[in-house]
């Protein structure tokens, strides 16, 4: 039976400093150290057990080159379980493991509210230093592009070569519902110029399968760097899916890709798998044709366009849940959710896409822009334009686009400002952000998937986290509850 799909999005962030060309790094070290010094407690992260070389084919290609690990830069750990940090020129906020795609879309939009307290933070720590403003996108219109990666846990037992054939086809077509949209183009890999893609990301696509993230971009990224234990699990790194502003586009995205790693490891995919011949190519194709008429080519020679292949893939997974009850998603009611809004939308882009202009990022934004451009008589890619697509990620609530527009929520704001400093009962980040709230000045670093405590003698004290479904609430809240100190913690932990 298909295991828990434990769940967890890494956003970077794009960063301007307002009137001023500065150093990015220093920007984002600015703004983390800003918000962290807020915090009562200052625990660094734990490298201890960062693998980004390890690859899930056994040996990386020749000349492929793993992420680096920046050790030297600025980190927090967060009491909600979270990481935020500075990633290459970056701020990250690395959400805490959860169980379900709503509580994915919750602690992802406790992020944004992560990255406006540590605007204010800096604002108020630098008075008179120019304002810093982040954006929640993926491309600075200047060739560069930063990520938006999914994590989901996956049972080891399940060949790489079978996930990469599954997850291919899907990946490289759901963008049509959870593509942020994008004016114009910045690489030279697409086939003309196009004024307007569903997706952020896909044009710096430009491999099938490799093990880089900044350079060489894959589809299926091989990483393998479980967080857990190896021998038991592994955990698919996501890499080429865009920031959503949409609550909906980010449920889906995480709850459809969760499902069809589910129906891979409950052999339930079938003969629903449509094999794509040149799947960088019809990526690129299918993010740069908001027409959604775009055919792209099947290893058995026919042409279909990414609706198709969606359509295949939700029908199978509507017979998955009706069978098995959708666990997999760690609530059936949601599981159940997630398939019905899947189908509902293949529906309505088939039908109508614009009545999906508050559920889907790339939609909302081309009816904003259209709008604007007829009114004004633009030209396609005017720089007020390019603007306008910035100005849609914008995390101040005052001068977001995306907050105008009255976008479908899914989570309540009293929710998310909760989940700011509250971790998810349902994984062990329940653990992990309970032992930095209640033990501020015992525990040294933290990492996913341990916790090293200071008792006040040598030797340190490591508390192996190997399991994500073990450390919850149901688990741990109890031992907790009845100890007062982090030495009677490790005592009742070894007892």
């Amino acid at each position: 039976m298909a295991l828990t799909k434990v769940l967890g999005i890494e956003t970077e962030y794009g960063i301007w400093t307002a009137g001023q060309d500065t150093d990015p790094i220093t920007t984002s070290t600015l703004l983390v150290n800003a918000y962290a010094s807020g915090l009562r407690h200052h625990i660094a992260w734990d490298f201890h057990d960062e693998t980004p070389g390890r690859d899930a084919r056994g040996a990386a290609k020749p000349g492929a080159m793993a992420p680096m690990v920046e050790t030297h830069l600025a980190n927090a750990v967060l009491t909600n379980g979270a990481r935020f940090y500075v990633d290459h020129a970056h701020p990250e906020y690395s959400s805490p493991e959860v169980s379900t795609p709503l509580e994915a879309v919750l602690y992802d939009r406790a992020g944004e509210d992560v990255l406006r307290l540590a605007m204010a933070a800096a604002a108020a720590r630098y008075p008179d230093a120019p304002e810093i403003v982040v954006y929640k996108n993926n491309s600075d219109s200047k060739g560069n592009s930063y990520g938006c990666h999914e994590n989901y846990l996956l049972s080891r037992e399940v060949p790489f070569a079978d996930v990469i054939e599954a997850m291919v086809p899907h990946l490289v077509t759901r963008q049509v519902f959870c593509g942020a949209g994008k004016v114009g183009s910045e690489t030279h890999a697409l086939e003309g110029d196009p004024s307007f893609q569903i997706s952020q990301r896909a044009e710096f696509v430009e491999e099938v399968v490799g093990l880089e993230t900044t350079l060489k971009r894959p589809i299926i990224n091989t990483r393998d760097e479980p967080h857990a234990d190896p021998q038991r699990f592994r955990r698919l790194h996501v890499i080429i899916g865009d920031a959503n502003m949409s609550e909906v586009a980010t449920y889906l995205k995480v709850g459809s890709t969760a499902l069809v790693l589910a129906m891979l490891e409950d052999d339930a995919l079938g003969g629903e798998l449509l094999v794509l011949r040149q799947p960088v190519r019809a990526f690129h194709q299918i993010g740069a044709d908001p027409t959604l008429k775009a055919l792209v080519e099947l290893a058995d020679g026919r042409h279909v366009r990414a609706l198709d292949v969606q359509l295949a893939l939700v029908e199978a997974a509507t017979k998955y849940v009706e069978a098995e009850g959708g666990a997999a998603l760690g609530d059936e009611d949601v599981a159940a959710d997630v398939v019905r809004r899947w189908a509902e939308t293949i529906e309505a882009l088939e039908r109508d896409p614009d009545s999906l202009a508050q559920q889907v990022d790339w939609i909302a934004k081309r009816r904003l822009i259209d709008a604007y451009a007829d009114r004004h008589h633009l030209e396609p890619g005017d720089s007020r334009l390019r603007a306008m697509d910035l100005q849609y990620h914008d995390l101040r609530p005052e001068k977001s686009l995306a907050a105008r527009l009255k976008l479908e929520t899914l989570v309540d704001p009293a929710q998310v400002a909760a989940a700011v400093t509250t971790p998810p009962r349902s994984t062990r980040a329940w653990f992990r952000g309970s032992c930095l709230a209640r033990f501020p000045d015992a525990v040294v670093t933290a990492n996913w998937d341990s916790l090293v405590m200071d008792l006040g003698e040598d030797p340190l004290r490591r508390i192996p986290m190997m399991d994500p479904l073990r450390g919850t609430a149901a688990h741990t809240e109890a031992l907790l509850d009845a100890v007062d100190s982090a030495r009677e913690l490790v005592e009742k932990l070894d007892a």
